[in-house]
């Protein structure tokens, strides 16, 4: 029998197990700290949420365990804008006919007008004539006298598009007659390549000079991919401001970067009293609003009776003020935040911007960034003063608006094209039944459900719910898709045609395509802030907001 030696328990042990005992105590006492202040999360629904109060740089996409950066694009770089024409796209001199003229005159505020121009270079294009420079619109709502080369570089227009449409300056003379005397028209709106074709050509065949009145919209959104790729040509290289606005502009961008670390966030805040009017909807002011808004929406005879809560319920309605800064928080901006403010006249003024400044103190506009003195030679003129809204708000690490207007719009497609800048479209149709309710859950639940609801309008590439309540209503200025190309390697016999077309133009061919021009033009720059009409809401009637004041 073997006996064997039985082991004493080792007191080696002993320590260990008073360390891990320490340990699991130590763990339960944070554990409980942690639910405390969970708990207290909880019971305070209208404080912001438990975290420190610098900027987030970044939240999770959807539910999903990724984050993204609220800066920034992280898939931006496989995207670049492209707008070079194709090899069959005939040049100028070949496309333009003697002595066919067209006259165009714009319609509405600044960025209305500037698709007016875009269009209008396409119209003339399609009509194989040459476009006169076209004449801006002084007589509007705005009352801006300023002439096309007072805000845009004239010279840098005709000769960027010479490849493309003949322009000049003015109308000869008719061989020794005087100026020729246009025949004057109107073609309606979203009118196709057919449609010019068959309501505008005939005249031509008569007439030697066409002029175009109240041209905004008048052409179809949907047309050929080289005449889209030509609106890029003309919206994103060929427009451009004159150096005095556009170094007035670049100032602003400055010292907002500096206030913010190179990082500020770029608000078009459109929330006047007649657009208000305009929109048929309420924002909470009780009778007094209701009784005021609706004076000034009587002088629109044409509008059917509002139905406020249908066009909030439809996402029709801009976002107020507080709404914006409530967006900004639950995405994960914080309140140190930097915020450049491009706004008229606030409806209720300082009382209706209170609580966006509660969440966000540093508010600046170019009024706070500027003296007097800078801004001088641009105050008297509203389409400049609303350049150089356009210019900063382009620059913005970040832009929001709080609407879908045109400035909006053609933003939003500015900076898809530039390396989709973070750009953030409100999902007002989602979003509105989250603010009815924010006092009505905890501050956790809305932030995350407005993470969810924004997936999607956050200016990633191929977002496909562009615009106010999603299904790509902008358009082609708001979502430039056939302009937007995935890097990859380009074939030898397009790189000889690109380079072809770079040495007509002077410039240097690198082999890599990069649009028409130089795709990172940083000198570009567009604006039509506050001043800028907005869409026609649900209302039954195709009339738009200029054409009503």
């Amino acid at each position: 029998m073997v006996l064997r030696r039985r082991r004493r328990p080792d007191r080696r042990v002993a320590p260990a197990s008073k360390f891990l005992s320490a340990a699991a105590l130590l763990f339960l006492l944070v554990l409980a700290f942690r639910c405390f202040l969970a708990l207290s999360c909880l019971f305070d629904r209208h404080r912001p949420p438990c975290r420190s109060n610098s900027s987030s740089s970044s939240f999770p996409s959807g539910g999903e365990s990724r984050a993204i950066d609220l800066w920034a694009s992280e898939t931006s770089k496989d995207f670049y804008g492209c707008s070079h024409a194709s090899i069959g796209f005939s040049p100028a001199g070949e496309n333009t006919l003697p002595n066919r003229y067209l006259v165009i005159a714009t319609s509405g505020g600044l960025n209305q007008q500037r698709t007016g121009i875009i269009d209008a270079v396409v119209a003339a294009r399609l009509l194989r004539a040459t476009l006169i420079v076209p004449i801006l619109d002084q007589t509007s709502f705005w009352a801006d006298s300023s002439n096309f080369s007072e805000i845009f570089d004239v010279d840098w227009f005709i000769n960027s598009l010479s490849d493309d449409v003949k322009v000049i300056k003015q109308l000869p003379e008719n061989d020794g007659e005087g100026i020729w005397s246009p025949h004057t028209m109107r073609v309606p709106r979203k009118c196709s390549a057919i449609c010019y074709q068959t309501r505008v050509l005939p005249v031509f065949m008569k007439k030697n000079v066409v002029k175009l009145t109240k041209f905004d919209y008048r052409l179809a959104n949907q047309l050929e991919t080289d005449l889209q790729k030509l609106r890029c040509r003309v919206n994103y290289h060929s427009l451009k401001f004159t150096d005095q606005i556009q170094n007035m502009g670049d100032k602003l961008i400055h010292r907002m970067n500096a206030k913010g670390n190179d990082h500020f966030i770029a608000l078009h805040l459109r929330f006047e009293a007649d657009m208000l009017a305009f929109s048929g909807c309420y924002y909470g002011g009780g009778e007094r609003e209701r009784t005021e808004l609706g004076a000034v929406r009587k002088r629109w005879k044409t509008l059917r009776a509002s139905n406020p809560e249908k066009e909030r319920r439809h996402g029709k309605c801009p976002l107020k003020p507080e709404e914006v800064g409530l967006m900004l928080k639950a995405l994960g901006f914080g309140r140190d935040a930097h915020l450049y403010v491009a706004s008229g006249e606030i409806y209720g003024g300082e009382e209706r911007l209170a609580p966006l400044k509660a969440l966000f103190p540093n508010l600046h506009s170019k009024e706070t960034l500027a003296t007097k003195e800078e801004l001088a030679p641009f105050s008297s003129y509203s389409s400049r003063m609303a350049a150089l809204d356009f210019i900063v708000c382009d620059g913005g690490s970040v832009f929001v608006a709080n609407n879908n207007g045109n400035m909006a719009k053609i933003l939003a497609g500015r900076r898809r094209y530039f390396g989709h800048k973070r750009t953030i479209r409100p999902n007002a149709k989602k979003l509105h039944t989250l603010f009815l309710n924010v006092t009505d859950m905890p501050w956790e639940t809305f932030s995350s459900r407005v993470r969810a609801f924004q997936k999607g309008f956050m200016g990633e590439p191929n977002e496909e719910t562009i615009g106010r309540g999603g299904g790509g209503g902008g358009g082609f200025h708001e979502n430039p898709s056939a302009c937007i190309c995935e890097k990859h390697f380009v074939p030898y016999y397009l790189r000889a045609e690109f380079d072809k077309r770079a040495k007509r133009k002077g410039n240097k061919s690198s082999g890599e395509v990069t649009g028409y021009f130089s795709g990172g033009d940083k000198n570009l720059g567009w604006t039509d802030l506050v001043y800028e009409e907005t869409e026609s809401p649900s209302n039954g009637t195709d009339l738009d907001y200029d054409e009503l004041i």
